[in-house]
């Protein structure tokens, strides 16, 4: 599976709206320094998932963004599919249909093809914004020194 900087971005952003828009909204500026994605390329993306209903914006000079719904009830899925639209599909063709149409490599590979993409959507539907907030978490945890005097 090949994911775009945008959708690496977009897990991203989701993620630090997870940590740190507990109770008011977080501007793109903030995100993008913190996370390091270019402020407009990130404005761009969240736009696209603000349209999709994965997050909501607020105008103002307190203003910026939040997630729309919990993070643990946010999939990485539900991500990829926003930002590049229905890439998990099954083909479609009836079974009849592919042996008249289409080559020996293609009848020998596609259910293989199809059981592979359904096994990519699991991983990526099993997988949470909480819990990779949560991780994000402790990875800041262990690399942020404790002084001890």
């Amino acid at each position: 599976m090949k994911m775009s900087k945008r959708v690496s971005y977009g897990i991203l952003a989701a993620i630090d709206l997870a940590i740190h828009a507990k109770d008011a909204p977080i501007q793109a500026k903030a995100v993008s320094r913190r996370q390091g994605i270019p402020l407009r390329f990130l404005e761009q993306v969240l736009h696209t998932m603000k349209n999709t209903g994965l997050v909501e914006s607020h105008r103002g000079a307190q203003g910026g963004y939040l997630l729309s719904r919990k993070p643990a009830d946010l999939s990485l899925a539900e991500i990829f599919e926003s930002l590049e639209g229905p890439v998990f599909h099954r083909s479609g063709v009836h079974p009849s249909a592919r042996y008249r149409s289409t080559g020996k490599s293609d009848l020998l590979l596609s259910d293989v093809w199809d059981q592979l993409q359904l096994a990519e959507r699991k991983v990526l539907e099993s997988i949470t914004i909480e819990q990779l907030a949560a991780r994000q978490r402790l990875v800041d945890a262990q690399r942020s020194p404790m002084y001890h005097i």
